[in-house]
């Protein structure tokens, strides 16, 4: 069944530097939607690939004594292999400083001077590196960046500008007019309500203080603007011409039908990308959606810190579907998700070792004891089957579903309901009870013929999340991924079928021990290569060690107050995890901390704690946390609230 076209892209990572797993999250996620639509009926590409242009980049490269072509084939070959190793299957991996994508960008830009949209003038602002940004002092956040927050220089230079406001009216009927254009919701109204109802800036699309870029073909001294540049690889990769000699495949497959990018870079792609389209007369993109930020559990990540987490490395450790499952299944629709050591183990224990693993363990091995492997459909059935079968066979459906609007981790949860539906099945059915009586063999061989049947249907559907256990499951019950146009029907797996002998164990327990072991192993690597000293304890006392040091304005941002704990419950499969519902003033904030060793949820009720309470909510397991509860912890990793000396009212401000 062919369903037509679909053409998905990531934003092209910046080779700057190794992308942490934060920014390796996208070409997962963008991985599993295409494997998804292949799956489904659909004639996919998927494109990703690298930006490699930009002051920043010609900076890094001097610093590193070499080319900066050398630089970026380097920092390219590694991203390339990041997304390799994570096993995703891309049609094309674009770099910005392929030969065919550079002679493009010239004609597309002197298109847009031809017909009037670019001008040359002069510009005088605040210009970021990092973000290859200049802004007015009105558009600074506290001084500085309003994107990255990092210090910004005063700058003069000749460059040629775009004229965005010619463009503006109609790119705000086309997202009036096409409520699905940017997803989720929240980016829109941002968007629509800082950018383009105040009115648009003329944009600058030229440098010329800096010489690695794309040369303007008709003014050499000035390069390309990185985003005009970064921007359009969405149409050359796949044959865009400027002079209307653009290939079949450009034919085919534009407009995209999903542009998957970072929250961070959403101005770019639904303001500046729409306009750049509109000059050049080319349709816009179906939709753009900005993903959240998968950050770390414990803080940004800093190799002097010895806490960034690279998604080969912990592909190594946990192997690489566990690692694709916690990305996928751990990131919110629209909200931050966290990753840490502690997290994935948990989560790799509670869902794929135990749901998951275990499940296809259990039956191959009762297959293979009560009946020699061979799988059997002997027709006896009873009532306990009826939700089993609606269940599997209604899975495609709610999967579909959650995929149609992007709620990819919906998608896997899901998959992994019927995986649990089939362990309480065998609790309700009590194959170990069936085989003690001879009568009701046929019944038992039924029971493991079901459970089989529904196996190989959420394995079918667990293909384009977890791609090789998906196919050691069907390695391991002796038969093949299905269609998903076949997953409606119960009894598709061959009766009389044998299942291998000896089941791998798909995924193990893993020990607390083992991880920390490795992290701390990673850590000390990281800091090594940041230069910082190992520390050593001490033998006895107390020693403070104190971070970078901060300005009282800094301090001044942080709130504190009184709160009073009125509810407090476990984290559901969480060893460290509390819940607790606290009382600052008149309202109830819910908070996550990580003190379930430490203190009982019965424990919690009733104290006055010390609560930060103005932190950015996260999610943590699973749970929105919405502060921070101050503690104090001793040598030995042993925590205490920190309680406030007399009995003050919640809401009372720590000052």
């Amino acid at each position: 069944m062919n369903k037509g076209k679909y053409y998905i892209t990531t934003a092209i990572a910046y080779t700057s530097g190794k992308p942490h797993i934060g920014n390796s999250y996208e070409i997962v996620l963008a991985d599993a939607i295409a494997r998804f639509k292949r799956k489904d009926g659909y004639d996919v590409f998927f494109q990703t690939g690298t930006d490699e242009h930009g002051q920043k980049i010609e900076l890094k490269a001097q610093e590193a004594g070499i080319t900066p072509k050398e630089f970026v084939d380097n920092v390219a070959g590694e991203i390339k292999g990041i997304c390799d190793c994570l096993n995703c299957s891309y049609d094309k991996f674009i770099r910005t400083t392929d030969k065919d994508h550079e002679i493009q960008i010239q004609k597309i830009f002197k298109k847009m001077y031809d017909k009037g949209d670019i001008y040359k003038g002069s510009y005088e602002g605040l210009y970021c590196t990092p973000c290859e940004s200049f802004w007015t002092e009105s558009q600074l956040v506290d001084g500085k960046c309003p994107d990255c927050g990092r210090e910004v220089k005063p700058a003069k230079e000749e460059a040629y500008f775009f004229k965005m406001s010619k463009y503006a009216d109609r790119l705000i009927e086309h997202i009036n007019t096409h409520p699905e254009f940017i997803q989720p919701v929240s980016r829109k109204n941002e968007m629509m309500n800082n950018f383009l109802l105040p009115g648009l800036q003329d944009l600058c699309v030229s440098r010329s203080s800096f010489k690695w870029g794309i040369p303007v073909s008709f003014d050499e001294k000035h390069v390309v603007y990185v985003w005009l540049d970064a921007l359009s690889n969405y149409i050359t990769g796949i044959g865009y011409d400027a002079d209307g000699n653009s290939s079949e495949q450009y034919k085919k497959y534009w407009p995209a039908d999903l542009h998957l990018i970072g929250k961070d870079i959403i101005r770019f792609h639904t303001i500046y990308w729409p306009i750049f389209l509109m000059s050049l007369g080319e349709p816009l993109p179906k939709q753009v959606f900005g993903h959240p930020w998968l950050l770390a559990g414990d803080g940004k990540m800093s190799k002097s810190k010895g806490n960034v987490l690279y998604a080969d490395d912990l592909a190594k450790f946990f192997g690489v579907d566990a690692v694709r499952y916690f990305m996928i299944h751990e990131m919110p629709y629209d909200n931050d998700g966290a990753v840490s050591w502690d997290l994935m183990t948990e989560r790799i224990n509670s869902d794929l070792a135990n749901v998951l693993g275990n499940l296809v363990n259990r039956t191959i091995s009762m297959s293979n004891k009560y009946f020699g492997g061979i799988v059997e459909n002997k027709g006896v059935k009873e009532a306990v089957d009826d939700d089993l079968i609606d269940i599997a066979t209604d899975t495609y459906k709610r999967v579909a579903e959650k995929m149609s609007d992007l709620h990819v981790a919906d998608a896997i949860t899901e998959i992994f309901t019927l995986f649990k539906r089939c362990n309480k099945y065998i609790d309700e059915t009590e194959p170990w009870v069936l085989a003690k009586d001879e009568s009701k063999k046929d019944r038992l061989s039924t029971v493991l013929y079901n459970l089989t049947e529904s196996i190989s249907i959420g394995a079918s559907l667990l293909w384009p999340y977890l791609p090789e256990t998906a196919e050691k499951i069907a390695k391991q019950l002796n038969t093949e991924l299905r269609e998903f146009d076949t997953l409606d029907k119960f009894g598709l797996y061959p009766s009389g079928n044998k299942v291998t002998e000896t089941p791998e164990i798909l995924f193990a327990r893993l020990d607390i021990k083992d991880v920390y072991a490795e992290a701390e192993r990673i850590s000390k690597i990281q800091k090594a290569e940041a230069g910082v000293a190992e520390e050593k304890p001490e033998e006895e006392g107390i020693e403070l060690s104190i971070r970078d040091e901060i300005t009282y304005d800094d301090f001044a941002k942080l709130q504190f107050a009184v709160g009073e704990i009125i509810k407090c419950e476990e984290v559901p499969k969480s060893k460290k995890l509390l819940c607790s519902q606290v009382k600052i003033g008149n309202t109830v904030r819910q908070i996550v901390s990580g003190i379930k060793q430490h203190y009982t949820a019965e424990e919690m009720v009733g104290k006055k704690v010390m609560v930060l309470v103005n932190l950015k909510p996260a999610t943590l397991a699973g749970v929105v946390s919405e502060g921070m509860l101050l503690c104090a912890e001793d040598p030995d990793g042993k925590l205490a609230l920190v309680v406030p000396e007399k009995d003050f009212p919640s809401g009372s401000e720590i000052c």
